[in-house]
């Protein structure tokens, strides 16, 4: 090679999917944040709107048969929730610009929520292998439970309206007509049988909003935590919203934590939630840890 020869370095292929309806912001001005503070001389782009639900994993499917290098979810903690699990197991990468109502997943991997310092940060191009999560056969990326927070989900999603306000409406509205659930878990040999009024699993940290459910969970520890709230008199709840905003659910004296890699639940019904997104599930569950099977482009903590 001589000094006249030039070595062209490959650039990343980066796709945005932007759902247009998810999140509590305006989008169309997010295509030209992109071309404003992406790194162009790193990433070449391209953007992909969703047209239906669902439509965001087969995006991200097709991205991993081309070959892509990065796919940014654009959105809320559904939008994430899909282009992830359809990643999982690939060579390609998650990025996430958190424009829903809770932003769960980018809140514990510190991805800021402002545009421009989301895109920043995907220019930094700071890369962990996380794990996740499969129960029965369906994979989720962050928190999943059954319980009060399944009948939140599923009220919040069939509201029109979204925003922390909406959930907190929910909360409150659902909190006084729920009945504790009596559950079954067998996690490490040992069954426990017992009424809870949330019974989450957790990778990571928080459902969004800063409600920290499982404070002490790591999703590249090769473990999940299954965080477990017993029932509680009304009087208690200041002190337990104080708990769970400030990091210290885990030490309610109505908390239990049990870190495990595979665990079996029995439920009363099939309502669940992953990473926000209500679900309907077998009563017999099978839970365990997929260990470093995503790739994900996260901030600075």
């Amino acid at each position: 090679m001589n000094n006249n020869d030039v070595i062209q370095v490959m650039k990343k292929r980066i796709w945005f999917i932007i759902n247009p309806i998810s999140g509590v912001r305006r989008k169309d001005d997010i295509p030209a944040l992109v071309r404003q503070y992406l790194n162009h001389e790193t990433y070449e782009f391209e953007i992909q709107y969703t047209k239906h639900k669902g439509h965001a994993i087969e995006i991200a499917k097709d991205a991993v048969k081309q070959g892509i290098d990065i796919v940014c979810a654009v959105g809320g903690d559904g939008s994430v929730h899909e282009v992830g699990t359809a990643l999982i197991g690939s060579q390609t990468s998650l990025a996430v610009i958190p424009i829903g109502s809770g932003n769960g997943l980018a809140r514990h991997m510190a991805i800021p929520r402002n545009v421009r310092k989301a895109i920043e940060t995907i220019n930094q191009n700071k890369h962990i292998q996380m794990d996740t999560v499969l129960v029965n056969d369906q994979p989720f990326l962050g928190v999943g439970g059954y319980g009060l927070d399944a009948i939140i989900a599923q009220k919040f999603d069939q509201d029109k309206k979204r925003g922390f306000w909406t959930y907190v409406k929910h909360v409150f509205k659902e909190f006084f007509r729920y009945n504790p659930m009596n559950i079954s878990i067998d996690t490490n040999g040992q069954i426990k049988k017992m009424p809870v009024v949330l019974c989450t699993i957790a990778n990571t940290s928080e459902f969004g909003n800063g409600f920290k459910v499982s404070p002490k969970s790591d999703a590249t520890d090769g473990k999940l935590e299954l965080f477990l709230l017993k029932p509680f008199s009304v009087f208690s709840i200041p002190k337990m919203i104080f708990q769970f905003f400030t990091g210290k659910s885990d030490q309610s004296s109505y908390a239990e934590v049990i870190s495990f890699k595979k665990a079996k639940i029995s439920l009363p019904n099939g309502l669940a939630h992953y990473d926000g997104e209500p679900q309907q599930v077998r009563r017999e569950l099978n839970v365990r840890v997929v260990p470093k099977s995503l790739h994900i482009i996260i901030g600075n903590k």
